[in-house]
């Protein structure tokens, strides 16, 4: 090794959420930090091929599903054969912004960002090689991993991205299609599912599991599961793909381990991901994947090489950017002797379907195997002014809370704005409030954040049902 090779405190493989914030705080400790990043702008699949783009694509979708909500028209006034560019126009435009937002972050903390490849030499070194074939290698006191994830694709589906694709290409088609079925009933296989649905496209769904999203509560994928029913989406539960051929001119031909042939204009697999260590080399580095593929780490994000640290879909679930970003600053804060808690157990999960879910804490099974008695109160957006005005038919708040209603334990919702309501409930866990306290404050009317009054009126009305009864039947006795 050369002398000349430069030292840095922090080297950071890889710039998406987990990894921009690990490089950013290990700046802001007044640490002198490398940043590698194998594309050529920052911001990792996050930005070009995940959260970003189908999101924008959902919100377009959105328009045609508020309007149909509205009753201005059926939600499909796209049609069919719409270029997947004009839906997509302003993708570039977030993506451009979002990048020229990190990239300026990450200059104004004197980050060094190196693009190209890297893989281990040893455990405290790696070597970058950079598009042109060129190499270098840089040292580092403390390395962390933040490389992300791909598609799993399993060896008999014969992914080609044009017709045949993964979650990865998916958006490259170059027009909506007319029918796609969609493998898995995961978080990216509902979302796209029910994306396509939305803007038209027929829809099936397969998946072995009984019921999409299996780890949500019923009563959100039963709204879901309608939802998409009702704009042409067919669910197949307990099958599996058993080959998938396409015809070589405009059809895929999707073949279940039940013998049914389902034809579709394009087919997406979207059986899970797995962590991106591909020409990593973290061999060098001491280091060995799991059963399951993934790094394994302490709740510091640390390896079993201590100077080592993973963050993100590299390290499996929950796998979500917020929870990347997270880890990612805490490891960094770890790693140099400062103040890391673990992190919390009130980490919400927002899941952008349409209509949209999000939970935090703990399901209603859940709160019964681990406290007993629970009390379960529903708040049905159709009931709510605001949920009237919005014509949102299928939105519904759930709250679970201790049997004495003292304590809530968890919250989940589905409909408009899921995501921005489960915050509410994540605050009042957070700082260990009675589920009274949606009674006591004033919300703003309309506003679907009314949800958790209703909702806690139910508990206490239910609360207030078990006493009755539980007196009658003493008084009885």
């Amino acid at each position: 090794m050369s002398s000349s090779t430069p030292q840095f405190d922090l080297v950071v493989i890889g710039s998406g959420p987990g990894g921009q914030n690990a490089a950013i705080e290990g700046a802001r400790l007044g640490k002198l930090v490398l940043l590698v990043e194998r594309d050529t702008a920052v911001g990792g699949e996050c930005v070009h091929r995940g959260t970003i783009p189908s999101k924008t694509l959902r919100e377009s979708a959105m328009a045609g599903v508020r309007r149909a909500q509205l009753g201005l028209g059926d939600g499909h006034e796209t049609g069919h054969q719409v270029e997947t560019s004009s839906l997509m126009k302003r993708q570039e435009l977030v993506t451009a912004a979002h990048e020229h937002y990190i990239g300026n972050q990450l200059d104004r903390c004197g980050i060094v960002v190196w693009n190209g490849h890297a893989r281990f030499t040893s455990p405290w070194e790696i070597e970058v090689t950079s598009v042109d074939g060129s190499t270098r290698r840089a040292l580092g006191r403390v390395i962390v991993v933040a490389t992300g994830s791909r598609p799993r694709t399993p060896p008999n589906i014969p992914i080609d991205h044009e017709s045949v694709l993964d979650s990865d290409s998916i958006l490259s088609m170059i027009y909506v299609p007319q029918s796609l079925v969609v493998l898995g009933a995961g978080v990216i296989a509902c979302e796209y599912a029910s994306i396509f649905a939305a803007l038209g496209t027929r829809v099936t769904l397969i998946d072995k599991a009984p019921r999409p999203l299996a780890f949500m509560e019923p009563e959100l994928t039963e709204r879901f599961c309608a939802w998409f029913e009702r704009h042409g989406g067919r669910y197949r539960p307990g099958r599996q793909a058993k080959t998938v051929d396409w015809d070589g001119v405009a059809t895929v031909t999707t073949v279940l381990d039940d013998g049914e042939a389902i034809e579709s204009d394009k087919l997406l697999c979207a059986l899970g991901r797995v962590a991106n260590l591909r020409g990593l080399d973290i061999e060098a580095a001491g280091l060995k994947p799991t059963d399951r593929g993934y790094l394994k780490v302490d709740q510091f994000g640390r390896t079993e090489v201590p100077h080592v640290y993973a963050v993100g879909d590299v390290i499996g679930p929950p796998a979500l950017a917020a929870t990347s970003m997270e880890q990612g600053r805490r490891a960094a804060r770890h790693a140099f002797g400062f103040e890391a808690d673990a992190l919390a157990g009130t980490t919400p999960i927002g899941i952008y379907t349409i209509p949209e879910m999000a939970c935090v804490g703990l399901g209603e099974a859940q709160a019964k195997e681990k406290h007993g008695d629970v009390l379960v109160g529903f708040a049905r957006f159709e009931e709510l002014a605001r949920g009237q005005i919005n014509g949102d038919r299928d939105g519904l708040l759930k709250l679970v809370t201790t049997g004495d209603g003292q304590r809530v334990l968890g919250a989940h919702v589905i409909g408009e704005s899921a995501s921005e309501l489960v915050h509410v409930a994540q605050l009042a866990m957070t700082a260990g409030l009675p589920a009274s306290v949606f009674v006591e404050q004033i919300f703003n009317f309309p506003t679907l954040a009314e949800a958790y009054r209703v909702a806690a009126l139910d508990v206490f009305a239910k609360l207030e049902a078990a006493r009755a009864k539980g007196a009658a039947v003493a008084s009885s006795n």
